[in-house]
């Protein structure tokens, strides 16, 4: 038995070390020395050293990080984090302002809220009862990696919520925000590496990225990252009218917004806003790449919804682009996985934004042609966060008469076979599926993260192995051995043991990973996650016609006739015939099961007697359902609870089925 007095020494360490965290990271106002406040944590650390038992997921020790993981689990949205649509001027803003007062027919002015658009990584942070659960990054809006023990030692990230004014808790909170780290901070992180003979980051963002995937938390918890919050997914026991409030809730809450949040401005004051931040971007101590314009009413943005990729009630005022001059030297043609044939210039190398630029798209035949860049050109290159450079266009004034014109090759530089060019398509592709550009890129694919997911097999290794004629299709990952890997070149026995047990252990894969890592062209993660709720099995998606796909919501004509003519071809139908024979084992899992809930689409609100959000979650998929966060026309049941929220309204409006706790029981019951 573990003393008394000894559980609430601990529970009163941990209380006051939470709040001392909240005040000198979030308010900003220590009250305390830094001594004393280390000090109590030695303490907490021996107490805890010394008492297992009493270790908790909450505790303000494990600031310092968690054991070291082996790699990222992957873990859905339960509303998708979508990206935002992008205005480069004041019309663009003015159009945006139009289209949404003639899609809500209103006349009068629309009310927004403003806030500074961070230059760093989007996070979802999940709350159960006030204590954190689970973090994960935005990935591809739909799934992200789960990153739980690196997030908890961001010093700004409330590890449990507080409310010292109303006391009141959401039992279930899922927050959206940005992790950065600040200019000065990477100034001095760069220095460090540098002392360290390791090489520097090319920039705050890649800086911050690198520090959250890091699977020892251990150099996570080293790293200068901050947080800013700038909105949630799903909420309960807050009944709120608009995104400030939102924020402002955030903020009692324990969370830190950013503090040029203009709330509640017409579109003129966002116009007027937009230009301030722009003036004082240089001068702030994080990065900040342009403004994000938020319809504030809650209700208003329910009613605009959202495409497939960008909500219709948000828009990103994106500052100018970051711009240098640099001389085009030189052009290559690359050869992707499915054929296209993409130029790149090769430039002098230039600092853009932090980052040195040694080359960038053209895009294609037609573009080089639109912006006449010839070989030699002076040219303005652009770089925009992630996205890959490109050429702006030509400095005509810099020319000299001895530029050259670059043409497209009439074959594939890579293999030399016919090149085609497509009725409707700008670019040029290979038609040689057995072109060696194809094959590796087709099976970098195949191995990469949301696929097969071979640990191991990167880019230099699969370079070699086509280069050396031991792999010449995906299908034939499944039949390496370590003998020749062992041979090639930084390898060696131990190394090429790993690989192969890499890829015995990837042999048991999803149905919808197995459809993404074939890599059918216009089929990625989201698709191939369609495809897989939808059909039974592999088998019965090779059979299917696009008569049968096209009525498959998310699914059009082109990616129906891409997916039909993908399974068409013997060569294709006999590799996943190859892997099947060498191991490969396809399941659906459990998001995909049919029941008697397949296809009905459930939302929450309010606090269940028995059971938690997850547990109904968990149990609504396994029974083929699924678990969304807002209610609109394709919503089939709202589940109610004590004290539901504005849901409850919306779904009477829109005559959705409202059910009860004990009703979902019986229909969960009746599907088993």
């Amino acid at each position: 038995m573990i003393d008394p007095s000894i559980i609430e020494r601990v529970k009163e360490l941990r209380q006051t070390l939470h709040r001392h965290n909240y005040r000198y990271y979030v308010l900003d106002d220590p009250e305390i020395s830094d001594a004393e406040y280390d000090r109590m944590m030695q303490e907490l650390l021996k107490l805890e050293e010394d008492f297992s038992d009493l270790m908790s997921p909450d505790s303000p020790t494990l600031r310092v990080g968690a054991p070291t993981l082996d790699k990222f689990e992957t873990i859905e949205h339960s509303i998708p984090m979508l990206s935002l649509e992008n205005g480069f001027n004041d019309l663009d803003i003015m159009a945006f302002d139009r289209r949404i007062k003639r899609n809500l027919s209103i006349d009068s002015d629309i009310i927004y809220t403003a806030e500074p658009k961070l230059d760093g990584v989007a996070v979802e942070l999940v709350y159960e009862n006030g204590r954190l659960i689970t973090a994960s990054t935005r990935g591809d809006g739909f799934y992200g990696e789960l990153i739980t023990s690196n997030v908890r030692t961001i010093r700004s990230v409330p590890l449990r919520l507080h409310n010292e004014k109303e006391k009141r808790i959401p039992s279930l909170l899922e927050v959206r925000g940005e992790v950065f780290i600040g200019k000065e901070a990477f100034k001095s992180l760069n220095n460090e590496r540098l002392d360290d003979n390791l090489p520097p980051f090319a920039n705050p963002r890649n800086a911050a990225a690198g520090s959250l995937r890091q699977l020892d938390s251990k150099i996570t918890a080293k790293r200068p990252l901050e947080i800013f919050v700038y909105g949630v997914g799903r909420i309960t026991d807050l009944v709120l009218e608009s995104h400030s409030d939102i924020l402002y809730a955030l903020q009692k809450l324990g969370f830190r917004i950013n503090p040029h949040i203009r709330p509640k401005i017409t579109v003129k004051e966002v116009i007027d806003c937009y230009r301030e931040l722009s003036e004082q971007r240089d001068l702030l101590p994080y990065d900040i790449d342009g403004v994000v314009i938020k319809v504030d009413s809650l209700s208003l943005q329910q009613n605009l919804g959202a495409t497939s990729r960008s909500p219709r009630w948000a828009i990103a005022y994106k500052f100018k682009a970051i711009q240098e001059t640099t001389r085009v030297v030189g052009v290559e043609v690359q050869v992707g996985r499915t054929g296209t044939l993409t130029p790149v210039a090769q430039l002098v190398p230039v600092k853009i934004g932090g980052v040195t630029v040694s080359r960038a798209t053209l895009h294609n035949e037609d573009e080089i042609k639109r912006k006449d860049i010839k070989i030699g050109d002076t040219v303005l290159v652009q770089r925009a966060g992630d996205v890959i450079p490109e050429v702006v266009k030509v400095i005509i004034s810099k020319r000299t008469g001895e530029e050259k014109t670059f043409n497209m090759p009439l074959v594939c530089p890579v293999c030399h076979s016919s090149v085609v060019r497509s009725l409707n398509e700008a670019a040029l592709r290979c038609i040689n599926t057995s072109c060696t550009a194809q094959v590796k890129e087709r099976i970098k694919h195949f191995a990469s993260k949301g696929a097969f997911d071979i640990d191991g097999l990167g880019e230099k290794l699969i370079e070699q192995l086509v280069d050396k004629d031991l792999l010449f299709s995906y299908a034939d990952i499944f039949q390496l051995k370590e003998e020749p890997l062992k041979d090639l070149e930084r390898m060696g026995s131990k190394s090429a043991g790993n690989i192969v047990r890499a890829i015995e252990d990837s042999k048991r894969i999803t149905l919808n990973r197995f459809i993404y890592a074939l890599g059918i062209r216009h089929v990625g993660e989201h698709v191939a996650g369609i495809l897989a709720g939808s059909f039974e099995s592999l088998e019965k998606l090779i059979r299917t016609t696009p008569d049968e796909l096209v009525v498959i919501d998310g699914v059009g004509p082109v990616v129906a006739e891409s997916i039909v003519e993908f399974f068409k071809k013997n060569e294709n139908r006999k590799l996943v015939d190859d892997m099947i024979a060498n191991g490969v084992q396809i399941f659906r899992d459990n998001a995909h099961k049919q029941g008697t809930l397949a296809g009905k689409i459930f939302v929450l609100t309010g606090t269940l007697a028995t059971l938690t959000r997850s547990e109904v979650k968990r149990a609504v998929e396994e029974a083929g359902g699924k678990v969304t966060g807002s209610v609109s026309r394709k919503t089939d049941y709202l589940v109610v609870g004590v004290s539901p929220g504005s849901k409850l309204k919306r779904a009477e409006e829109l005559g959705v089925d409202i059910v009860d706790e004990e009703t979902l029981m019986k229909l969960m019951i009746e599907d088993r």
